[in-house]
């Protein structure tokens, strides 16, 4: 079977309809310069589809490094990311059900006898990473069935994925004035790609008063913003930071739609439930086979451009959200501590992010 390997302008919408294939059970081809992959997502996938897709049961499966070290592969501990690819023969018993059972390690406790497993060199590496960032785009487990120069209806490059992902293409969408709990004078301000689901917002309190203003970045948080979870500090550090920019006189807080350190609602209560089982959320996060931290602070410099900011004092206790600021372009002129007080639910939470992450409390 060939490929049509000829270079195309990259298409930013071709990632958001192979991310709707992947979520909907559908397969996609991937392409990265001469290499390409077939895909099934293990984790929207069913009998009926992956008969269709791999009639001969000769799929092998794609996974990360981080996976498969909690799985033991001995030929994988010199892997170096977690999120790296790997490829695993495909063995006669690994149907369905046990390729879920791989790919999933809230299962680890009800089936910890897995293997043996033969991890076998995956010559389209280029291809691999970037169907794995795939699925950290998609929300979904990053393991798929794969076959090496197959087909499929829907297909995309790893161009299409930077392209997708590229937060210059951010644009404000709309704003209004809306006075909030604890700050009055404030307006808020969607931002949007033309092909991107949901939107990140600014919430712009105060007026400039020829300073640079506080800004605080806040990744989206269900459990903790509209929940009031007690598992981490996000509700108490989002409506802290509403009264420091408000005392502060003027300033930004920016709602990036970034659920889970960026790798989604449903993997972060996956890395919930392995919390549960006593891994902390460093090591939650790399047995499900993702980075550490997934999040594209881009998209804040982005926005911080298009408001007209070019220097910020940032309210963060995380090195990182500096780092990342001044590396795509913005000057943060001074970090500003963050600090609450734990609860005994997240203590250990935030004893993670300050002795594995990096975090100054």
């Amino acid at each position: 079977m060939t490929t049509d390997t000829t270079p195309h302008s990259p298409d930013p919408r071709a990632a958001a309809r192979a991310i709707d294939a992947l979520r909907r059970g559908w397969p996609v081809m991937i392409t990265a310069g001469a290499q390409s992959l077939a895909l099934l997502a293990i984790e929207t996938a069913d009998p009926v589809r992956l008969a269709h897709f791999d009639p001969q049961s000769t799929a092998d499966l794609l996974i990360s490094a981080g996976r498969a070290a909690t799985l033991k592969l001995a030929n994988q501990l010199q892997a170096a990311e977690p999120d790296a690819p790997v490829l695993l023969a495909r063995a006669r018993w690994i149907d369905l059900a046990a390729a879920t059972a791989l790919a999933d390690p809230q299962l680890d406790l009800d089936t910890p006898f897995k293997g043996p497993f033969d991890a076998i060199e995956l010559c389209q590496r280029r291809a691999g990473q970037a169907a794995l960032r795939l699925a950290m785009l998609a929300g979904i487990l990053p393991a798929f069935f794969v076959i090496a120069g197959g087909t499929a209806d829907t297909r995309l490059s790893e161009a299409d994925i930077d392209a997708h992902e590229d937060a210059t293409r951010l644009v404000i969408a709309a704003r209004a004035h809306l006075p909030v709990a604890g700050a009055e004078d404030a307006e808020i301000v969607a931002f949007r790609t033309p092909e991107m689901p949901g939107e990140h917002v600014a919430l712009v309190i105060g007026s400039p008063n020829g300073g640079p203003p506080l800004v605080r970045l806040h990744s989206e948080c269900l459990t903790g913003d509209m929940l009031g979870s007690l598992k981490c500090d996000c509700g108490p550090q989002l409506q802290a930071a509403i009264g420091e920019i408000a005392d502060n006189g003027w300033g930004i807080l920016l709602y990036l739609r970034q659920e889970g350190r960026g790798i989604g609602l449903i993997n972060k209560l996956r890395a919930y439930a392995l919390q549960d089982q006593g891994f902390d959320t460093v090591d939650a996060n790399t047995r499900l086979g993702f980075a550490v931290d997934a999040r594209n602070f881009a998209v804040a410099a982005q926005m911080l451009r298009l408001l007209g900011q070019k220097s910020v004092r940032l309210l963060t206790n995380n090195p990182n959200k500096v780092e990342s600021l001044v590396a795509a372009g913005i000057n943060v002129i001074d970090r500003v501590p963050h600090r609450l007080p734990p609860n005994p639910h997240n203590e250990r939470y935030l004893a993670t992010k300050r002795d594995r992450t990096g975090h100054d409390f």
